[in-house]
């Protein structure tokens, strides 16, 4: 991906008829800063206009996470209940702008996709992975619920009982489970590359003419964005009485604790 500073949080670039979008921060677990989420909604909205798509492929660099989440240093520092909407919101619109992509949106998932990450992941329109790749509902450990529509994605696919047991759960998902429960579509094989998976995925959905594409997108958008106009600030009440609650700071003091080494 070169269309950018290979050193940059956040490679994009188009691919003929493809959008090819990876996170660049490998060195942190590609953990999920508010400069970073803005990114992504910067450039999904920039090439939302672009009307030779037919698709978007959302990864990562490395192999060990897609996204751990978000940036629990740099969010500690989100204290009040005006701060925590704020940082809600403002994340939120990042993957809204990745639901909202006029063509189909496909997560690679290079590795674990944690907390915020496991979010980001849903926003998705579907999602392929690597075998050792881990999707994870994590907020919970935390004493904190989803903040950036996540849930509400989970819910939507899973149903109510099962979304809401993961959702408890708060456990890391294997890929094969992952896909037996329907949150992948597909993972791939021991002699097969994440990149030829995502490409053997993608090829029929590409024969499709870009106004097939664009139109299916559209009535699955709709039907998701019903949904999201109902519970976001159902989601939204939830996530900022957890975020607030010293319950939410204890868990997080500790998880920021350096652990003995050796």
């Amino acid at each position: 991906i070169a269309a950018v500073p290979l050193n940059d949080i956040l490679l994009a670039e188009q691919r003929g008829d493809r959008l090819q979008v990876a996170i660049n921060r490998p060195e942190s677990r590609n953990a999920l800063s508010l400069e970073l989420l803005d990114r992504i909604g910067e450039v999904f909205t920039r090439f939302a206009a672009n009307t030779t798509l037919k698709c978007a492929v959302l990864t990562a660099t490395g192999d060990r996470c897609f996204a751990a989440g978000g940036d629990l240093k740099e969010l500690a520092a989100v204290r009040s209940e005006a701060d925590t909407l704020a940082m809600s919101r403002r994340a939120r619109a990042a993957l809204d702008a990745v639901r909202r992509f006029p063509v189909p949106v496909v997560a690679a998932l290079n590795g674990h996709a944690l907390g915020g990450g496991g979010e980001l992941a849903m926003a998705c329109d579907l999602r392929v992975a690597a075998p050792h790749a881990e999707l994870g509902f994590l907020q919970a450990r935390l004493n904190v619920t989803t903040a950036w529509g996540g849930g509400i994605d989970l819910l939507a696919l899973l149903g109510p009982a099962r979304g809401l047991a993961l959702l408890l759960e708060a456990r890391r998902i294997p890929s094969a489970e992952a896909l037996q429960l329907g949150l992948l579509e597909r993972v791939s094989g021991s002699q097969e590359s994440l990149a030829t998976c995502t490409d053997n995925f993608l090829a029929p959905l590409l024969q499709r003419p870009v106004q097939v594409l664009r139109a299916y997108k559209a009535l699955t958008l709709e039907t998701r964005r019903a949904l999201h106009d109902r519970l976001t600030t159902v989601e939204e009440r939830g996530f900022a009485a957890t975020w607030t609650h010293a319950d939410h700071w204890a868990a997080a003091e500790l998880a920021l604790t350096p652990r003995p080494t050796g």
